[in-house]
């Protein structure tokens, strides 16, 4: 049994559809062929993707599967979620080929497999800011330090390209504060314990 959806997850443009119905009808038995989109991964904070003409007769039960216009289109379960709001584009500047999926979502830079972590929980929170957050927020320039631990608080200070930044105040509760609790059950709050008001751009002065 099929799963429809009465809203798209991905909404097609009515110029890149004209171009994907193009392309399609090139295809061998371009009737039974829906546009599958996928996410395949992250890279440089953006997700990234695969697109193709597949028979949609090869869907799973739990793919999204919906029309725009003429075309079928068909999102796999696993990238429903990521895929939500997106849309999919020509290219702005003349003469440039190809498709532009602009898309409101980005992957979480902080999740990953879970964590052997031993000791205290201040060797805990130290060991899993070392191997995952650290790395994770390095390429954004910033980095997360422990300040102390009281009981099941953890107080963390973000300093780099963090310290200062409008965003990461939620950086810190969403990602990092998730990312605690997930490796480290006994800690049931993290402080942000950062001075945000170092100046504009603290990073660079």
């Amino acid at each position: 049994m099929e799963t429809t959806v009465e809203t798209p997850v991905l909404t097609v443009t009515d110029a890149a559809l004209s171009k994907i119905i193009e392309l399609r009808a090139a295809e061998q038995d371009a009737d039974e062929l829906a546009l599958r989109v996928e996410v395949t991964g992250s890279q440089g904070g953006d997700y990234t993707y695969d697109l193709g003409f597949e028979p949609m007769s090869e869907a799973d039960p739990d793919d999204a599967r919906y029309h725009q216009g003429d075309l079928p289109v068909w999102i796999p379960a696993g990238s429903v979620e990521a895929l939500s709001g997106a849309t999919l584009d020509l290219p702005g500047t003349p003469g440039q080929g190809g498709l532009v999926l602009r898309n409101p979502n980005k992957p979480d830079p902080l999740a990953g497999v879970k964590l052997d972590l031993t000791g205290d929980v201040a060797d805990k929170v130290r060991q899993l800011l070392d191997q995952q957050i650290n790395p994770a927020l390095a390429a954004h320039g910033g980095f997360a330090s422990l300040v102390g631990v009281e009981g099941d608080k953890v107080f963390v200070t973000m300093g780099g390209g963090c310290q200062g930044c409008a965003v990461s105040a939620m950086t810190l509760r969403e990602g990092i504060e998730r990312s605690i609790k997930e490796n480290i059950p006994e800690v049931t709050e993290v402080v942000d314990a950062t001075d945000h008001d170092l100046g504009e751009n603290p990073y660079y002065s």
